[in-house]
């Protein structure tokens, strides 16, 4: 094959995936990641032998004949992770402070209406409408299905709007929040979350969800390996400074050394406005630009990684999600003096142990303008620096303040605590990548689709967008992205049929 050179900037789940497909249909793929581990948001640390996920904690759509196990199986993987398959009657737990019950989401449509009904049993044609809506939705969207079809299937869904949506469905306010009471999954927005990205994350979580056994890094690894068995290569702490152009594409990339490299295609595994920032071409023109460089993204989050007592917190098979009102809405629009107003707890799945958790991980939204004293500031571990007794100050006086909202559920969870460790938009910022520590990379909104509706091609003729800010985050939602950058090069007809075609012999 000729012109058959790809150089990937960045490892995160869209990097690799792209760059593992590509390597599977013979391109010769280099990989550069400016971090000692690779994977992104897939990355794992370890503190006192205890495994944290920086950003995977579940997954959706992993049961065999799903669209993600489908992709995965494709890419020689899926029998290689480790998996538990989340509680059936209730993967997802949410509950409001002035109400003691728990209200649970349950895996499969039927079970997940009948759970329902348990606690709403005057809501079943509003909950059969839901489902009928999140079906249709997801129905409109030709790669979710693993098929092809073309823009205009889902272009007139785009506008609608999952609260309107939920205020259409019924005058029951709490079911109206209880479907919208997992949010902090995609940093929800009353006025801006469009209904599609609801119901893609949902649905794929209804179908089957599962957690990674001792954390997300094992898929970086496996699609690394996976790339590397191919013939590639992935060069870690090695940053890219510059892409440089010449004419219609790029020319070459500059590594944080100097050094110059060259490929016949580049895919930039950057925030599309990090991508533009460092491209240096007059063929990426102002107002391209400036679309790229205002894009607004989504709130960054404060995560406290808890190293747990051991035989003194039960393993929960679930996720925990709390509402300091009645409004699943209102977290991410928090007062400082009231936060945190909402959290998601996600207990760790360990090969170690099962009556009992070794670690859990609670997360709620944090602004970046918190971060303003120390925005100037970086520290990984690559390049250690310290920000001051007053950030330290700062991260124990907030990891406190949520420890003690936690207790209004859990009580005495404080005295489970061996340590703990937080992270702040400033970490996601200084491992991720995103300028603003967002947690989720850019916003959409239901008002104006397109703004934020992302190609995965550029002005460039061999430069190409991959990850979390093309057409939906999270797992599922960039390994579609990832499969839609390969598709400029190997085209979708034939890569769908790869996908949907594989056995086990092909892998």
């Amino acid at each position: 094959m000729h012109n058959n050179e790809v150089i990937v900037i960045g490892s995160g789940l869209g990097g690799l995936v792209t760059g593992a497909i590509l390597s599977m249909n013979g391109y010769r793929v280099r990989v550069y990641e400016k971090n000692r581990q690779i994977g992104g948001c897939l990355q794992t640390y370890s503190r006192e032998k205890v495994i944290f996920d920086s950003g995977v904690h579940y997954i959706g759509g992993l049961a065999p004949g799903e669209n993600l196990y489908q992709v995965f199986k494709y890419l020689g993987i899926i029998d290689k992770l480790k998996l538990k398959r989340m509680d059936m009657d209730g993967f997802d737990h949410i509950s409001f402070s002035d109400d003691s019950k728990v209200y649970r989401l349950a895996q499969g449509e039927q079970h997940f209406i009948n759970t329902l009904l348990a606690d709403f049993p005057e809501e079943k044609v509003a909950l059969e409408e839901y489902f009928r809506m999140v079906k249709k939705i997801c129905g409109k969207f030709p790669l979710y299905n693993l098929r092809l079809g073309n823009y205009e299937e889902k272009q007139e869904v785009l506008q609608y709007n999952t609260a309107e949506f939920l205020r259409s469905l019924t005058s029951n306010e709490r079911l109206q929040h209880v479907l919208a009471g997992n949010n902090l999954l995609y940093a929800g927005v009353a006025e801006k979350t469009p209904l599609y990205v609801h119901a893609l994350v949902l649905n794929s979580y209804m179908q089957s969800s599962w957690k990674c056994v001792d954390g997300g890094s094992q898929i970086a690894k496996w699609l690394g390996r996976r790339i590397t068995e191919n013939g590639g290569e992935i060069i870690r702490n090695t940053g890219v400074r510059a892409i440089v152009g010449a004419g219609q594409e790029v020319d070459y990339i500059e590594l944080q050394d100097g050094k110059r490299v060259k490929a016949d295609h580049y895919v930039s595994n950057l925030h599309p406005a990090q991508t533009t920032a460092i491209t240096h071409s007059d063929v990426l023109r102002g107002a391209y630009r400036t679309r790229m460089q205002t894009l607004e993204n989504s709130i960054g989050a404060f995560v406290l990684n808890v190293v747990l007592k051991p035989g003194t917190f039960s393993y929960l098979n679930y996720n925990y999600y709390y509402h300091a009102t009645d409004n699943a809405w209102a977290g991410v629009e928090y007062h400082t003096d009231s936060w945190p107003e909402t959290y998601a707890m996600y207990v760790a799945a360990s090969s170690q142990h099962e009556q009992y958790a070794d670690s859990l991980s609670i997360m709620t939204y944090m602004r970046f303008e918190e971060m303003e004293p120390w925005k100037d500031t970086f520290n990984t571990v690559l390049q250690p620096d310290t920000r001051g007794e007053a950030y330290e100050a700062f991260k124990r006086e907030k990891a406190e303040q949520l420890i003690a909202c936690v207790e209004k559920r859990f009580p005495n969870f404080r005295s489970c605590i061996q340590s703990y460790y937080v992270a702040t938009p400033l970490s996601y910022r200084d491992y991720i990548g995103t300028g603003d520590g967002s947690m989720y990379g850019v916003m959409k909104d239901s008002a104006n689709p397109l703004r934020t509706m992302i190609s995965a091609r550029t002005k460039l003729s061999n430069l190409y967008l991959t990850g979390q800010n093309l057409n939906l985050h999270g797992i599922l939602g960039v390994t579609m992205s990832s499969v839609i950058t390969a598709s400029e090069l190997l085209g979708m007809e034939h890569l769908v049929t790869a996908i949907n075609n594989v056995s086990a012999t092909d892998i």
